[in-house]
């Protein structure tokens, strides 16, 4: 199910074949940020209607360089050393800009975190990247 509705994707948006590997870490960074705040949002909207002002602050939260830099760390040891690599290059990307209320460590890491988001949604493992995701959660204390 899963690699057909990638394929159908690519069919119906007429995208060329690509490796994911040739992509800039930072421009896996910039997809993976969106990737993982619809995982996010998702979940969020998933617990039941309510004022999409509270499923902002709850997103936010959830989503913002510090909590990404954590949720890294708690996955750390569960990534394969491909991912880990994916990972470094993202953390080690040399960025133009920094976000607002973020220290230079937490960046750097949700960068690479974003970076791999953005690896396994292009690849097509989108169970990885949402096993990965709800395994952070549950350490995080947030499922």
């Amino acid at each position: 199910m899963e690699e057909s509705l990638i394929s159908r994707c690519k069919e119906l948006l007429m995208l060329e074949e690509r490796d994911p590997n040739g992509y800039s870490p930072l421009v896996l960074a910039y997809l993976g940020d969106a990737v993982y705040e619809l995982v996010i949002r998702t979940r969020v909207v998933n617990r039941g209607n309510t004022q999409v002002n509270k499923m902002h602050r709850m997103t936010a939260g959830l989503v913002k360089a510090e909590a990404q830099a954590k949720m890294y760390m708690l996955l750390e040891e569960e990534l394969t050393e491909e991912e880990q690599a994916v990972y470094r290059r993202g953390r080690n990307a040399k960025s133009a800009t920094m976000a607002k209320h973020a220290t230079m460590r937490d960046y750097r890491m949700a960068t690479g975190f974003e970076a791999l988001m953005g690896w396994l949604y292009l690849n097509g493992r989108l169970e990885r990247l949402t096993e990965l995701v709800s395994l952070g959660l549950k350490k995080m204390g947030e499922l």
